[in-house]
C-alpha cells in the first residue's frame, strides 16, 4: 500500500491499525506499506526501512525522521513555528 494514511485522520489511522492487526494476527496476511505516518509506523513488530543515500536500511521506530519531527513539533510547537516563520530565514 502506498501511503494509505493520506486520506485518514489520526483517529482513522488508529482504526486502520486495528484492521491490519485483525487480518495479520491469524497469519493470513502480510502488508508492505509505504508511509510517512508515525501512527502507522508504530505497528507492533513491524520491520521499518528507510531509503538513504547509501541504500535501503532498517531503522528503529524512534529513529525515523517522521517520528522525530512529529515528536519535536508536538513537544514544542511554538518553537518550531517560530523557527519556520522567522524573518532571518525568509528568502
Amino acid at each position: 500500500m502506498d501511503e494509505p494514511e493520506a486520506a485518514l485522520s489520526p483517529q482513522r489511522q488508529l482504526a486502520f491499525l486495528r484492521i491490519i492487526h485483525d487480518l495479520e494476527a491469524p497469519g493470513h496476511a502480510q502488508f508492505v506499506i509505504a508511509s510517512h505516518s508515525p501512527i502507522l509506523l508504530a505497528y507492533p513488530g513491524a520491520t521499518l526501512y528507510q531509503f538513504t543515500g547509501s541504500g535501503i536500511e532498517e531503522v528503529a521506530y524512534r529513529d525515523t525522521e517522521h517520528f522525530l519531527v512529529t515528536k519535536d513539533f508536538l513537544n514544542a510547537p511554538e518553537r518550531m513555528l517560530k523557527y519556520l516563520f522567522s524573518e532571518d530565514d525568509a528568502t
